[in-house]
């Protein structure tokens, strides 16, 4: 292979034709790297699956490659926004390739075969399973990769493997000692090992330390690149004009003012999600574009969502929860007539916007039958494979990037890929008119908060019945809300007897014990929704640990002595050590500053238990929370310094759903938010001292993505019933404001 064609292929602009093993090891080597290689694509399993056998361990080509410098690039297969995936799996490939944390550098892998989840079969960040599913099998990609150069070594030394040992970036044997980059060409002659035996913790010296992100200081410099920030030879900005309502579509348009601003190059229709149309503006930069659409004179048909309003959706909502149509636990409700009390409590929950910090965009750039994206993408397998179908290609003629992304919360791992399709049409229709410069795709922030997908809004009916003792003998709990996967590939293993599992899923579990009926309804409505950040148990955790403390008090028990009560032993060890390690750390029951109450929730999602102490006081009709303190259970914590970010930063993502003005409300179909001053998030003066404690464990990794969102606000809502003896039935709280 010349060498001329090796460094365009090493670059990204030669045609990427399928590489075997060797040529891919010998262009590499050129390059001043080792191992690489795309791996057999592995099969789906369930997320909470075990393998019925040991598989062998995936080829590392792909994910390790050595440089000269005995540095070690690991390449990350998912997505890092903010949550730390460009650290935490690197640490897990460190830990059993046995190299100096200082030697490892790591970078984001492009959408590709090699990359799949293992346990979901696509590529994919979500879920918070980003370590817990690569907890596995990123530990036997490096004990794969030092097996396969221990076997090298030990070739050139002629002697068995078994005498060598590894550290630093070295195998050793005896006085032998020969560094990992002297040894890369070699190691990758050497087969894939079967087999390959990992490190019991006690050896661990990466895996359970603190460590800084990799990013950190480029970060902390502004130097690091998002999204946002890419620029390629030539490239113009795009931006669409989308209907005011969902699925709207273009009747009319006078582009001539626009096309008069300097700087603007091209305006043209477009197809839109939800079999819309919009306006393109293609411009030399952002601010021509967006003085251009400001610009345009536009009549609109009006679209799917065109009657969707919030307070006749809610009044729909809060009839149908009083009859659902679907049935997820039958329960004996015979006793709950004749209960000595009852507890009647109905819960409204509005549409939110994901709203991260850097809003959507891509790069495309079209070259003859290929097309190259950058993006900052959750699902680059289904984003690729749309951008194909979009652009009329075949996947593998879609070389797409995956960029760091400055948050997502949900909104990036879309299953109709509405941005990227969009993107892909802009870029189309551009080069259609025979333009060949690349094209960066933005969203600005109102088409953010305006024209996108939302969690779903929720009213949650709950009747409790209690005896004279203030013991359960019923709970009659109805959820009604959209379903956020019904449509989607995820349906077939997300909807069981017409129930999406998303919207039941912490209150299905009966962690409490309680005698339940579970019924839902899912209302038709033409406003697009997706999961946000820890999805069903935003609503969920709030309704079960808000009831499991107005319950408590009724019996009249302690709310934290009313929980350990009904806990079972074996089931909820976890949650019982959770709650006590709060408990103990924030000195709960101790005496307070006057008008201040404690507050305490606990909740399980995705594995991971969170249990939240907080002290709490009430001034000008808002809570004001002092302290927060957290008991997780997330068994292995890879990197406690990236873990407790992780923690803080879901309380106060779970306190912003809190915060008076903070929903989503719909006139007419049309979104009346548009930015951050009218749907105000968290901010530093918002913002509590959150301690984290882990309960110590060996066990895999679970969650922590997104497992410390659902317990903050009922934690919150608790102390101010506690306070003032009012429950808060909706959120946000603008009925104490």
């Amino acid at each position: 292979m010349e060498y001329a064609l090796i460094a365009k292929r090493l670059a990204g602009t030669a045609p990427a034709a399928p590489l075997d093993r060797r040529d891919f090891l010998r262009l590499t080597a050129l390059a001043g790297g080792g191992l690489a290689i795309y791996a057999a694509g592995l099969d789906a399993q369930a997320a909470d699956a075990a393998p019925a056998s040991p598989k062998p361990p995936a080829d590392p080509s792909p994910f390790i490659t050595i440089h000269p410098d005995n540095t070690v690039e690991i390449r990350v297969n998912r997505l890092d926004f903010g949550q730390g995936a460009l650290t935490a799996l690197p640490m897990l490939v460190a830990e059993e390739l046995d190299v100096d944390w200082k030697q490892v550098r790591a970078s984001l892998a492009p959408a590709g075969e090699a990359y799949k989840d293992p346990m979901f079969g696509i590529q994919m960040t979500g879920g918070s399973t980003a370590v817990a599913h690569s907890w596995q099998q990123h530990r036997e990609i490096g004990a794969a990769a030092r097996q396969m150069l221990v076997a090298a070594a030990a070739a050139q030394w002629k002697v068995d493997p078994a005498a060598c040992k590894t550290g630093a970036g070295q195998v050793i044997h005896g006085k032998q000692r020969a560094s990992y980059a002297s040894l890369a060409m070699a190691a990758a002659q050497q087969p894939v090992p079967k087999t390959v035996v990992l490190k019991q913790p006690e050896a661990f010296h990466t895996i359970g330390k603190g460590k800084p992100r990799i990013d950190a200081v480029a970060t902390a410099k502004g130097q690091k690149r998002y999204g946002l920030d890419l620029r390629r030879p030539g490239m113009k900005t795009a931006l669409l004009m989308r209907a005011p309502t969902f699925g709207g579509q273009v009747a009319s348009v006078d582009a001539g003012a626009a096309k008069a601003i300097r700087g603007v190059v091209d305006v043209f229709e477009v197809p839109t999600d939800r079999g819309g149309s919009g306006v393109a503006i293609v411009a030399d930069g952002y601010w021509p574009a967006k003085q251009a659409r400001d610009a345009l004179k536009v009549e609109w048909k009006a679209g799917v969502g065109g009657t969707a309003s919030s307070d006749k959706l809610m009044a729909q909502y809060r009839e149908e929860a009083k009859a659902p149509k679907l049935t997820a636990i039958k329960g004996d409700m015979s006793a709950l007539a004749g209960a000595p009390k009852k507890i009647v409590a109905e819960y409204e929950f509005p549409y939110l916007a994901h709203a991260p910090m850097e809003p959507l965009n891509a790069t495309f750039q079209l070259e003859g039958e290929r097309a190259t994206v950058w993006a900052g993408t959750q699902f680059q397998t289904i984003d690729q494979q749309a951008i194909a179908q979009t652009l009329g290609l075949k996947p593998e003629q879609v070389t797409l990037n995956t960029m760091p992304a400055g948050g997502g919360f949900g909104r990036r791992a879309v299953p109709t890929s509405d941005y990227l399709r969009e993107g892909a049409a802009i870029a189309k229709a551009w080069a259609a008119k025979g333009h060949k410069a690349p094209l960066k795709v933005m969203w600005s922030r109102e088409d953010d908060i305006k024209g996108g997908y939302y969690r779903p809004a929720h009213v949650h009916r709950v009747e409790v019945g209690l005896d004279a003792q203030g013991a359960v003998t019923a709970w009659d709990h109805a959820i009604v809300g959209q379903s956020i996967v019904k449509g989607t590939p995820f349906e077939g293993f997300l909807v069981k007897d017409g129930i999406d599992g998303t919207m039941t899923e912490g209150v299905a579990d009966n962690t409490y014990g309680v005698p339940m009926r579970l019924r839902v309804s899912h209302p038709e409505v033409a406003v697009p929704v997706l999961w946000w950040r820890s999805v069903g148990h935003t609503h969920t955790g709030y309704v079960m640990e808000t009831m499991a403390d107005e319950v408590a008090r009724a019996a009249g028990q302690d709310p934290v002595a009313w929980r350990l009560a009904r806990y079972d032993a074996k089931k909820h060890a976890r949650h019982i050590a959770s709650l006590k390690l709060a408990v103990e750390k924030s000195g709960y029951g101790k005496s307070l500053p006057k008008g201040h109450a404690w507050g305490v929730a606990v909740h399980e999602s995705f594995g991971s238990v969170v249990a939240y102490v907080v002290d709490v006081s009430v001034a000008d009709g808002r809570p004001k929370v002092h302290a927060v303190t957290a008991g997780v259970h997330a068994n292995t914590v890879v990197n406690p310094t990236a873990a407790v970010a992780q923690v803080q930063g879901g309380a106060v993502f779970g306190l912003t759903m809190t915060l008076p003005g903070h929903a989503i409300t719909l006139q007419d179909g049309v979104v009346a938010q548009s930015q951050f001053s009218d749907f105000p998030p968290a901010r530093i003066g918002d913002a509590p001292p959150v301690t984290v404690h882990f309960v110590p464990s060996n066990d895999p990794p679970t969650g922590l993505g997104e497992p410390g969102v659902p317990p903050i606000a009922p934690a919150v809502a608790n102390a101010v019933a506690a306070l003032t003896g009012q429950r808060l039935r909706r959120l946000p709280f603008d009925e104490l404001a």
